[in-house]
């Protein structure tokens, strides 16, 4: 891949209509640049706005602290010539708009694949989404008619008020069910109960999905949509998907960026955001060897975690903002990456682990999204997905002893032999997933009123406003936030839903549905 870097050891001429400035202090800054605007982050929503910006003809540099990759979680790795997703991107949205984008970026190199996904819970493999019949006969006739029991009471009796993920799902499934295929992944996810997670989480990720419309799906066959005829998101068959995984879309996106005479900075993380209260003035970033470099620009794009674009604010924030800042909470995520000699190992796209026994969350099986991932058509490679917190025992643990960890569970669970597992290789991702707990929003909320102090600075994307989306709907945010910029109307950003779409009569507390929750305490 290309790296544009810093640019301090020849600063030649370019098309960019940009300044590059040498600063003798070797112990402060070593260049200063000068965009129209500068983005933090070359994920989907940084190179998103890139894109946008760079079409209509408005230079801008994003600015990556990764050495060689861009995509951020939506990156693909790649071990030995095997190329492998941080967890599973399917490209599907609701909205028109980014699925024409994804197309004119990648064209012919996104393929149509099918989706199959088990859930693996109790020694037995459920189909997911739900096919009745099925579960039927692997719950047996006593456990199911509880199910069914569970669900009625529920429905006649649902949890009032309804705050907690628990509440959520209880209310729309029942206690049965939810103990059976929500808590024990759930909880691996997150790290935390249950009950301390908030609605707003389940209300997003579960959107528009109860157990008729399963059933219903599963008996009949509803093609993944609703009573009112929307789709929903769980249950679609089929996904576009880039030939060579997710990362292919963002190093072309990259490639179209810097062909279009914007720049794409790769080793340079912002450790510093210079403003004046009401707007920014510069992004400085530092890169491996320590050099740093001050970034000029008219408007400004975040996507960086909000916790690190508090922390990078100079001068500091009020202490109010950087308490709320410092409240927000992160999940983070480790996939361990094992090359099998063999040629099918499971027919599935992934797995959800549901057994309490192993400490596994999720299981990619990366050949079976596209073949091209693999090199070697005779073995397969499978994606083992840890969640943990940076710093604890698993983030800890060694390559080794994380490798040996994963041939010892995939064995337990029977998906593949461990004495067939001839390689592997460990990618950490820390802040993967921003925290929905019972106080985030009131925190959010702090912030943003802070922010909004700025006129020059946007954000977008999942880490970058602090919601658990997906990319298209980061994608969508980093669209409305370039069209700000480039005087195509006043769009929040905020106001953009999970399904990718803008509803500009949105209002604050419909942003959720629901107050903010309280704190439980968990059992």
């Amino acid at each position: 891949m290309g790296n544009d870097s810093t640019r301090t050891d020849a600063l030649r001429p370019t098309m960019l209509p940009h300044r590059w400035t040498r600063v003798d202090d070797p112990e402060s800054v070593a260049v200063v640049a000068s965009y129209s605007t500068v983005i933090a982050g070359a994920g989907p929503a940084g190179l998103t706005a890139a894109y946008e910006l760079t079409k209509h003809g408005h230079p801008c540099v994003a600015l990556e602290a990764d050495k060689n990759l861009v995509g951020g979680i939506s990156r693909t790795d790649q071990y030995k010539g095997y190329r492998f997703d941080i967890g599973g991107h399917r490209f599907f949205s609701k909205s028109e708009e980014v699925n024409q984008l994804w197309e004119e970026i990648l064209g012919d190199e996104l393929i149509t694949r099918s989706r199959m996904s088990h859930i693996f819970y109790n020694r037995k493999f459920f189909h997911y989404p739900l096919k009745p019949a099925d579960a039927l006969l692997k719950l047996g006739p006593f456990r199911a008619t509880t199910i069914l029991l569970s669900y009625i009471k529920a429905r006649l009796m649902p949890i009032k008020p309804e705050r907690s993920f628990e509440d959520w799902v209880v209310n729309r499934f029942g206690r049965q069910l939810f103990e059976i295929f929500f808590k024990t992944y759930t909880e691996k996810v997150w790290g935390m109960s249950t009950k301390e997670i908030s609605a707003d989480w389940a209300a997003q990720r579960i959107k528009g999905l109860s157990l008729v419309n399963a059933v219903l799906n599963g008996l009949f066959g509803g093609r993944g949509k609703n009573k009112n005829g929307e789709v929903i998101k769980t249950l679609i068959e089929t996904f576009k998907y880039p030939r060579l995984g997710p990362g292919q879309m963002w190093e072309v996106a990259r490639d179209k960026v810097r062909a279009g005479g914007s720049a794409v900075n790769m080793d340079a993380r912002v450790e510093s955001i210079e403003h004046d209260g009401t707007a920014v003035q510069a992004f400085v970033t530092t890169d491996a060897r320590g050099r740093k470099t001050r970034y000029l620009g008219n408007h400004f794009i975040s996507t960086l975690p909000i916790r690190h674009l508090i922390r990078s604010m100079t001068p500091a924030a009020p202490p109010e903002v950087v308490q709320a800042a410092e409240s927000l909470r992160y999940r983070d995520f480790l996939t361990v990456v094992l090359i099998v000699n063999k040629a099918e190992t499971f027919p599935d796209n992934w797995i959800y682990i549901h057994e309490p026994e192993v400490r596994l969350g999720r299981v990619q099986n990366f050949k079976n999204w596209s073949p091209d991932l693999v090199p070697d058509q005779s073995t397969s490679s499978l994606g083992l997905e840890y969640f943990c917190f940076e710093g604890d025992d698993l983030w800890s643990m060694s390559d080794e002893d994380l490798i040996a960890l994963g041939k010892r569970e995939i064995n337990a669970i029977g998906i593949a032999n461990a004495a067939d597992v001839t390689d592997g290789c460990v990618v950490r991702m820390p802040k993967a997933y921003p925290v929905y707990d019972d106080v985030y929003l009131s925190h959010l909320q702090v912030i943003r009123n802070w922010l909004a102090n700025f006129s020059n600075l946007e954000l977008a994307g999942r880490n970058g406003m602090h919601k658990y989306n997906n990319q298209d709907h980061s994608m969508m945010t980093a669209l409305l936030a370039a069209r700000n910029i480039l005087g195509m109307g006043e769009f929040d950003t905020w106001k953009v839903n999970t399904d990718a779409e803008y509803h500009e009569e949105a209002t604050e507390s419909a942003e959720t549905g629901r107050a903010v929750p309280r704190a439980i305490a968990a059992e």
